[in-house]
């Protein structure tokens, strides 16, 4: 039993980190990298290697799989441990965004990173040019490659990527990765964000992940970020949260969103019309209906006529532009 080689998990001595879990491989002297769980069962698991000595003196296993193969193929090591189910993985060794970057992973995260079909090539609303700013802090922003799309890049007020309409913003979209929408939920730059986004006669954030993703959250609790989440749909239902299981589903549905709002807009003939579309809270204009004693269904669409109303009561003539509220 002595020759029989064994995948090491023990527990992370680090009660600061994030990635709990340290895996020994051994493999070329031994590689030890941080993760986050002992399998990847439901996503690929991020890894972050570390130098062999941090494997502790005394390790707290977790488990320690026998081995039946171990074998470096060009970037990847192939893992196959003795067991009944869950035998196969793969650690990935990779570059991202720039950097360097190790992934966990098995046949079964690999199916389901890469769905079932191909993205449609049609151009969306047939336009021939959609005009999408990029804002200047977007970092590895979407190309639309393939895309009827013209980009530029500038300062957005607000949103990552937006269309404009003489010379006002009309539409934006904000990208989320999975890991930046777990802090900005933490410190409440989303709340913030959405808030802004709301001005606008159109936004929606986008996030490059599974909705379940959640569930498998270390950073927050679950519960939490389902709660904030359900919250913002209900203060801001004019901002949509969209979950893309992957990135390049998101830049297809951000690419489709603005054609869309783009189009809207250039079906809208004038100002003074758009500003009978700008999304007032439909709470807000249901509030002042009612003190003004103004009939207003308390479900459903409000009637375009009780919205310019209250457009007007704020102080906008028709004639005037539209102000974002």
């Amino acid at each position: 039993m002595d020759d029989i080689r064994y995948l090491a998990i023990a527990r992370n001595p680090d009660p600061a980190s994030a990635l709990g879990y340290l895996v020994m491989i051994p493999i070329e002297g031994g590689i030890v990298v941080k993760t986050s769980d002992t399998w990847p069962r439901t996503k690929a698991l991020y890894c972050h290697r570390v130098a062999t000595a941090a494997w502790p003196k005394d390790p707290e296993l977790v488990e320690a799989l026998p081995l039946l193969a171990c074998t470096r193929r060009g970037a990847a090591i192939d893992i196959v441990v003795d067991r009944g189910r869950e035998k196969r993985s793969q650690i990935v060794f990779t570059t991202a965004r720039g950097r360097d970057m190790i992934f966990w992973q098995s046949a079964r995260t690999l199916r389901q990173a890469r769905p079932k079909g191909s993205v449609p090539q049609a151009r969306a609303h047939n336009l021939v040019e959609v005009p999408i700013t990029i804002d200047t802090r977007e970092h590895y922003p979407y190309r639309f490659s393939n895309r009827s799309v013209i980009t530029e890049r500038a300062a957005l007020p607000c949103g990552d990527y937006g269309v404009y309409r003489d010379g006002a913003l009309y539409a934006a979209v904000e990208r989320k990765t999975m890991d930046d929408l777990l802090s900005s939920i933490n410190d409440n730059r989303l709340r913030y964000a959405i808030g802004q986004l709301a001005a606008l006669p159109r936004a929606a954030i986008v996030v490059e992940a599974r909705y379940s993703a959640i569930l498998q959250s270390s950073y927050l609790r679950p519960a939490l970020i389902l709660d904030a989440i359900a919250d913002y749909a209900i203060r801001w239902p004019e901002v949509p949260v969209v979950f893309c299981e992957t990135r390049k589903l998101a830049e297809e549905w951000t690419y489709r969103y603005l054609s869309a709002a783009y189009y809207l807009s250039l079906e809208v003939p004038n100002l003074a019309e758009r500003a009978t579309l700008t999304p007032a809270s439909p709470a807000a204009i249901r509030h002042w209906a009612s003190a003004n004693g103004i009939a207003v269904p308390q479900r459903g669409p409000i009637p375009k006529s009780v919205r310019q109303r209250y457009l007007q009561a704020q102080g906008h003539s028709p004639s005037d532009k539209p102000v974002n509220l």
